[in-house]
C-alpha cells in the first residue's frame, strides 16, 4: 500500500528493492516515519542511511516536504540508484495537480513550499494517480516482474475506485463545512470534500500557535464560527483545546496518514476514519 507523506523503502532479498503499489509482493520493506512524527522534521539517522545504501526505490512525498532530511540521506548513502533524477527516486507529488503554489517566495511568510502544498495524499483521487505512476516506475525498475505489478495495481485500483464512489456519497454532508486546521496538511481533503478552511492555529505555516494569534482567531470565530477544529497526531492538542473551550467548537484528531488512529490501519481505513470523524461533528 502507499503510505503518504511517509517515506517508504521496499527491499527484496540480496540487496534488491521493489515496492508494489497494491501489495507487499513478498518483499521486505522499511518505513522511515510513523504517524506520530512530523514529516517535516525527521532525523537523518545512521540506520536510515544504511538502509538507503541497499535500496532500489525510495518513495517520498516531494515538493520539499522532506527537504530537511532526505537530501542528507541521499548524499550520505552514496547510492546512485536513488539519487534525484534516477529511476529509483520517486516523488509522489509530481504526479498530481498541486494546490497553494505561492506567487511569492519569502521565508518571512513561514514554512512555505515553492512547489505547492506537499500533503497530496489527503485527496483520495490523488492516491489513484500516484498508484498508476508508481506501477509504471516499478515496471521500469524491475521489468522481470512487470506482469505481477500490473496485475496487483489493477486489483488495487478497482477496489480504490469502488471505495472512492462510496466516500464521495458519505462525504456529501461535509460540503461547505467551515473548519479550523492546525497546519495546512488537510488542504487537499478540504478541496476534495468541498469544505471551507475558516482559519489555522498556526499564525504562519510551520510556526507554532501564539497567544496573540489564538486571540485573534477566537474573535473571528465569534463572528463566523467553524464547525470543528482539526489537528494531526503529531501536533500538540493544547492550542486546539484552548480555542475549543473558548469558542465552544469541538476538536477532532484526524489520522492524517496510515497508523494515525486505530482504525486507519491502511489507506482504506484512513479515509473511512477521516470521513467518519468529521461526519460525527456535522450532526
Amino acid at each position: 500500500m502507499l503510505h503518504y507523506p511517509q517515506l517508504l523503502l521496499r527491499f527484496r532479498q540480496r540487496r534488491r528493492s521493489t515496492y508494489s503499489p497494491a501489495s507487499r509482493n513478498g518483499a521486505p520493506w522499511h518505513r522511515s516515519t510513523t504517524a506520530l512524527q512530523d514529516p517535516h522534521r525527521i532525523e537523518a539517522r545512521p540506520s536510515l542511511i544504511a538502509r538507503i545504501r541497499s535500496t532500489d526505490l525510495l518513495i517520498c512525498s516531494g515538493s520539499e516536504l522532506e527537504i530537511g532530511w532526505i537530501p542528507l540521506l541521499l548524499t550520505q548513502s552514496g547510492n546512485p540508484r536513488v539519487q534525484l533524477g534516477a529511476p529509483g527516486y520517486f516523488e509522489a507529488s509530481q504526479y498530481v495537480v498541486k494546490l497553494e503554489i505561492p506567487k511569492v517566495i519569502d521565508r518571512s511568510l513561514g514554512d512555505i513550499h515553492p512547489g505547492g502544498n506537499p500533503h497530496v495524499h489527503t485527496d483520495p483521487r490523488n492516491i489513484a494517480r500516484i498508484a498508476q505512476a508508481l506501477e509504471e516506475r516499478m515496471v521500469q525498475i524491475d521489468p522481470a516482474n512487470a506482469e505481477s505489478y500490473r496485475s496487483r495495481a489493477k486489483s488495487f485500483l478497482e477496489r480504490w475506485q469502488a471505495a472512492l464512489a462510496r466516500w464521495e456519497q458519505q462525504a456529501a454532508p461535509l460540503k461547505g463545512m467551515p473548519i479550523v486546521v492546525y497546519h495546512k496538511d488537510f488542504s487537499y481533503f478540504i478541496n476534495w470534500a468541498g469544505m471551507r478552511e475558516a482559519g489555522s492555529l498556526e499564525p504562519k505555516p510551520g510556526l507554532p500557535p501564539t497567544p496573540a494569534h489564538l486571540a485573534d482567531l477566537l474573535d473571528r470565530m465569534k463572528i463566523q464560527p467553524a464547525k470543528v477544529i482539526v489537528y494531526s497526531p503529531y501536533n500538540s492538542p493544547q492550542a486546539a483545546e484552548f480555542l475549543s473551550s473558548r469558542a465552544n467548537i469541538p476538536t477532532v484528531m484526524m489520522p492524517f496518514t496510515v497508523g494515525g488512529t486505530d482504525k486507519a490501519k491502511d489507506l482504506f481505513g484512513l479515509f473511512d476514519d477521516t470521513i467518519g470523524r468529521l461526519l460525527a461533528t456535522a450532526k
